[in-house]
């Protein structure tokens, strides 16, 4: 297994949040974000849709492995350097029940998350950038000449 694919809620603040996080962190494997709506997830996973990645996270290994909710987060523990041991401990059948919980209520509460957090989404810099004035051109200075 080299590469994982997350697919992911861009229009969620927590999920692009966590996005951001797991790309900053050294990983074992490359990892790869796709929107769980997006005509490329689509084409990658073509059973996304009936998985309801709207509701849970969903994790494509290139060796045709899929993960979703708990076991797909596990996943994206196992693929970085420093959180692979905790990979290992949630996976535990001892941590298993707890893990699923855990992550249900954050599925749930993610978009109350976002709000109290602020945190803001992929989908909200985009639309803000898309709707922001161009920038004047910068004028270049030509009467600074440092030469003698």
């Amino acid at each position: 297994m080299h590469t994982l694919t997350i697919f992911y809620d861009a229009r969620c603040g927590l999920c692009s949040q966590v996005r951001h996080w797991l790309l900053a962190q050294p990983a074992h494997v490359r990892l790869e974000f796709l929107p769980y709506d997006s005509p490329e997830a689509a084409r990658r996973l073509p059973g996304l849709r009936h998985l309801r990645a709207d509701r849970e996270i969903v994790v494509l290994a290139d060796s045709g492995e899929v993960w979703q909710g708990a076991g797909a987060w596990i996943m994206c523990l196992w693929a970085l350097r420093e959180y692979r041991s905790w990979s290992a401990r949630l996976a535990a059948p001892a941590m298993q029940a707890a893990a699923r919980r855990v992550v249900e209520w954050i599925s749930c509460h993610r978009v109350g998350l976002s709000r109290l957090l602020r945190m803001k989404s992929d989908a909200d810099l985009l639309s803000a950038a898309a709707q922001a004035p161009e920038a004047p051109a910068c004028a270049v200075r030509h009467d600074l000449d440092l030469i003698d």
